[in-house]
């Protein structure tokens, strides 16, 4: 007998047909193995290995597709990242150009503010590699980084889970500033949260290839984010593509992780991430000083 268009076979037994994957792992189950979770069904595997004791109540506790628990709201961290940006963003317009200064990223060496303060991240100040990717100045630049947050965190961050997600999130604006730090001039400011936006998007076209869906919107949107990036004057080009690659490679290690070094494989390509982070800024720290 033929196929059915769309339908695979069960992964335990190989004569039934199937539309159903588990939630967990993405195999083709039978009627016969699912198992029904609070979402979806798991494969008997999966309900074994996630709770030591292979009873089918634990399936009640389903994982995403890159191993972290299934929350009931799936935007919580994207919500608080989001309200970080609006308390700075408020504070910006109470206290004035004075924040700017004291949180835009600048990499300095020699760089003096008005008052007489040396300034910059090669003076110690490594905190605005941070402060500045959650920092804005202006309406409509505040307004942008937020609505991509939204809307590509509320893709992202249910596919990763929380703990993931923040994990994505602080390692795509980090190394968008540590980019920017390298290759824009030391006097230069920067800020605003474009880093994590960008690393949202590489972690979005990652997600979407390993679920098999069609890539064509996403390197459409991809493309034209790009195409804005070099041609609108005033825009941290370095930002956006230190983050969009951050983003990119540290989801495709969450999600093609192997799920016996799961962890290991994940925190270790972010530890990597980090330690590249950490030596671009030593290095050019080292040239400005």
């Amino acid at each position: 007998m033929d196929t059915q268009p769309g339908l695979v076979r069960c992964y335990r037994h190989p004569e039934a047909e199937t539309g159903i994957r588990c939630t967990r792992c993405e195999r083709p189950i039978c009627t016969q193995c699912m198992i029904s979770a609070s979402v979806g069904f798991q494969c008997p595997e999966c309900v074994r290995n996630g709770s030591g004791t292979g009873h089918a109540s634990d399936a009640n506790q389903p994982r995403t597709l890159a191993g972290g628990r299934v929350a009931a709201d799936g935007r919580l961290v994207t919500k608080v990242l989001i309200l970080i940006n609006l308390a700075l963003f408020i504070a910006v317009q109470v206290v004035g150009d004075r924040l700017v200064d004291d949180l835009a990223l600048i990499g300095g060496g020699g760089v003096i503010l008005p008052t007489g303060e040396p300034v910059g991240v090669a003076e110690g100040e490594w905190y605005r590699l941070l402060t500045s990717a959650f920092l804005h100045q202006e309406i409509p630049h505040f307004l942008f980084n937020m609505l991509g947050l939204w809307v590509i965190g509320g893709i992202v961050e249910p596919e990763l889970g929380r703990i993931r997600y923040a994990a994505l999130c602080l390692l795509a604006g980090l190394s968008g500033s540590a980019l920017a730090y390298l290759l824009s001039p030391h006097n230069q400011f920067s800020l605003g949260a474009s880093g994590i936006v960008y690393g949202l998007l590489g972690a979005w076209a990652v997600l979407a290839r390993r679920r098999r869906h069609d890539m064509r919107p996403v390197f459409l949107f991809v493309a034209l984010s790009l195409l804005l990036t070099f041609t609108r004057p005033g825009i941290s080009w370095q930002a956006h593509i230190g983050g969009l690659v951050a983003g990119a490679l540290v989801t495709y290690a969450m999600v093609h992780a192997p799920r016996a070094r799961r962890d290991l494989v994940q925190y270790g390509v972010c530890l990597l991430v980090l330690l590249v982070d950490l030596g671009i800024v030593l290095a050019r720290t080292a040239a400005l000083t």
